[in-house]
């Protein structure tokens, strides 16, 4: 992850950036996207095979940094340093007892109720949309954020017997919603300004692009993984993440950053993600490649 900073610090703040631009930009560089991760992964790749176990490892430990990424932007919006560190110490204390108190509620509420009433899957449906609302408007209450609050109520439901289920029933809503997401990057985005920072994004995207791949290859063959494992993980994981752009809007309404630091930010994710895709599509095996050779449920 310090690598990965230092990339994406150095390319906008030799391009006469701030330091406070340049770093959030390094911060948003560390993530690796979990839709092109997941979804290009085969199902059975992904719930049986090793490499499947590592990708969801390092997407997980990669959550877990964007939760401590925004809790810092959110605490950096008070404006004084006095106010950033009190809000900080805050959030700390605040993410452990929601976590402690959404796994009590878990255990003792929502999985007795979901095995009385197993067989009604709408109630089921139901019930773990209103989890996940219901905590994200927690996080929210405490000064997290409603993300955050989402995430941990993803994780927390996953101790669930039945949330597979629940992941396979969420997932036309997931898609849809995903859908809407990247309709509203693209509303957003300010070709205005695309002139002035298209030079930063395509040497930055060129860098991700290369640099990543190469990162996880080595990291992988550190702890003894198969070398063609390690390229593989490598450029499934060689892009910018969805919460680059979710820094990029918190960073932005926090008045944190520049208006082309941001756009920065979501022009070389928007790239990565889209030449990354193709280079998984094209050379590894997945569930829409184009060869049938690769073409993997």
């Amino acid at each position: 992850s310090a690598l990965f900073i230092l990339v994406g610090f150095a390319v906008p703040y030799l391009f006469g950036f701030s330091f406070r631009d340049s770093l959030v930009v390094g911060a948003a560089m560390m993530f690796s996207s979990t839709i092109i991760g997941i979804k290009l992964l085969p199902t059975t790749v992904l719930h049986h095979r090793h490499i499947g176990e590592l990708m969801i490892g390092l997407l997980l430990l990669q959550d877990l940094l964007a939760i401590i990424v925004l809790m810092v932007l959110f605490s950096a919006a008070e404006g004084s340093p006095g106010g950033m560190w009190r809000d900080l110490a805050l959030s700390l204390l605040s993410l452990p007892l929601l976590v402690g108190g959404a796994l009590l509620i878990v255990r003792y509420l929502l999985l007795p109720l979901i095995t009385r009433f197993d067989r009604f899957h709408e109630y089921i449906f139901l019930l773990a949309i209103g989890w996940c609302l219901g905590v994200a408007e927690t996080a929210a209450a405490l000064g997290l954020s409603a993300e955050i609050g989402a995430f941990i109520a993803g994780i927390t439901i996953a101790t669930s017997p039945i949330s597979q289920y629940i992941a396979v029933n969420l997932k036309p809503l997931r898609d849809f919603f995903l859908i809407l997401f990247f309709f509203s990057v693209g509303a957003r985005f300010d070709f205005a300004v695309l002139g002035q920072v298209f030079a930063p994004a395509l040497l930055l995207s060129a860098l991700v692009l290369a640099f990543k791949p190469v990162v996880y290859r080595f990291l992988l063959k550190g702890v003894s993984e198969k070398r063609i494992l390690a390229w593989d993980l490598g450029f499934r994981l060689g892009q910018a993440s969805e919460f680059s752009l979710l820094i990029a809007y918190v960073a932005i309404g926090s008045a944190l950053i520049s208006e082309q630091a941001s756009l920065l930010i979501q022009a070389t994710t928007i790239i990565t993600l889209v030449v990354s895709s193709y280079i998984v599509v094209l050379k590894y095996p997945n569930p829409i490649a184009i060869s049938d050779k690769l073409r993997r449920d």
